[in-house]
């Protein structure tokens, strides 16, 4: 038995962020029905085989239902099916739901134990309540745009849709408290979570720096703005590896692994700090010794030494991972519309 089974779970969510969130439930054993408008949601984009990737990847493990909202009968129909829901959850522009008049308030008196939950970009309240947000310019406004690129280069957008899967994850760890809250309480509640506030834990280093120095943290590429050295991305034959030290024996170890154990115990490279002064000359020695190799080679003999490191993979090595796979977090599937396909499972 899955621990959410038996949950009975209306996902009216579209796009990322809310179907993101939807889907761990699904994944735990939540009976999840998804609720599209007719034609479906932006992310079918058509359905068949216009269908994206994406879109079999959030949706796994969940029903399918289309309901027109807009018209009386499919309003009454949800309502129907909200009385016997555990859980409602929305990713609409603050307010839509009310003007179709089954926001939280009419769905609560309707059934008092549901858990109703709502993610939008800034939150039900606020000045800034209603304004237009998706992944892109939640980056621009939470500060991940403007912490990251290149050094003197303009402000860079983060890869994938951070802000959108960081919503998803607070909006399902929301529900799931809401859900202890009501096995002591016999209520329902309002769970809402805002996409920008979900990102700021993220840039927990570059508060740390501003904190420390009353300056904004400079953007670097290859790292966060600590004094922690080595911590970078260094330059293969064919590839690049990222590694870090944290602590001495990281250090140490890096030094033996690039033949340069004569500097254990210089007083130059004693500490973070002192290497951190000395990050050029380090970064130099590192990135001589790696371009001399492969990525494999490199890689093997740090993961040998056990320093923290990691090739740098592109996304076919990472959809390929064999790791993932013997998991069961990666499994391959035969879509009817897109044909070999590869699915993750809830991390």
């Amino acid at each position: 038995m899955q621990i959410l089974e038996g949950i009975r779970v209306l996902d009216l969510t579209q796009i990322y962020q809310g179907p993101y969130a939807a889907f761990l439930l699904a994944m735990a054993g939540a009976d999840v029905v998804k609720i599209e408008p007719p034609g479906g949601e932006r992310m079918r984009r058509g359905g068949g085989k216009e269908t994206p990737l994406a879109f079999a990847m959030l949706n796994s493990n969940k029903q399918s239902l289309t309901l027109n909202l807009k018209h009386d009968d499919g309003k009454a129909l949800f309502l129907s099916l909200a009385k016997k829901a555990d859980i409602v959850m929305e990713n609409f522009a603050p307010g839509t739901m009310d003007r179709l008049g089954i926001g939280y308030d009419v769905l609560a008196r309707v059934n008092p134990r549901l858990i109703y939950a709502s993610a939008t970009g800034y939150g039900l309240s606020g000045p800034d309540r209603d304004q237009l947000a998706m992944d892109h310019t939640i980056q621009a406004s939470s500060g991940i745009m403007g912490a990251t690129g290149e050094i003197g280069g303009p402000p860079a957008r983060a890869g994938g849709t951070p802000c959108d899967i960081m919503g998803g994850i607070h909006m399902h760890a929301g529900i799931l408290q809401a859900l202890l809250g009501r096995a002591h309480t016999g209520n329902g509640t309002l769970v809402e979570i805002s996409m920008q506030e979900s990102m700021y834990f993220v840039l927990a280093s570059e508060f740390t720096y501003l904190h420390a120095t009353g300056k904004l943290p400079p953007r670097r590429g290859d790292r966060t703005n600590t004094v922690t050295t080595p911590y970078g991305r260094y330059e293969c034959s064919d590839g690049w590896i990222a590694v870090i030290s944290v602590s001495e024996n990281h250090w140490r170890r890096i030094l033996e692994a690039i033949g340069r154990a004569d500097l254990i115990g210089d007083p130059d490279y004693a500490d973070n700090k002192n290497r951190h002064a000395h990050e050029d000359k380090i970064n130099e020695m590192i990135g001589d010794w790696c371009r001399g190799l492969t990525q494999k080679e490199a890689f093997a003999i740090m993961r040998k030494k056990k320093i923290p490191v990691a090739p740098i993979r592109d996304l076919k090595d990472v959809r390929d991972d064999r790791h993932m796979h013997e998991r069961g977090m990666l499994q391959n599937f035969e879509h009817p519309y897109l044909g070999p396909i590869v699915l993750p499972n809830s991390p």
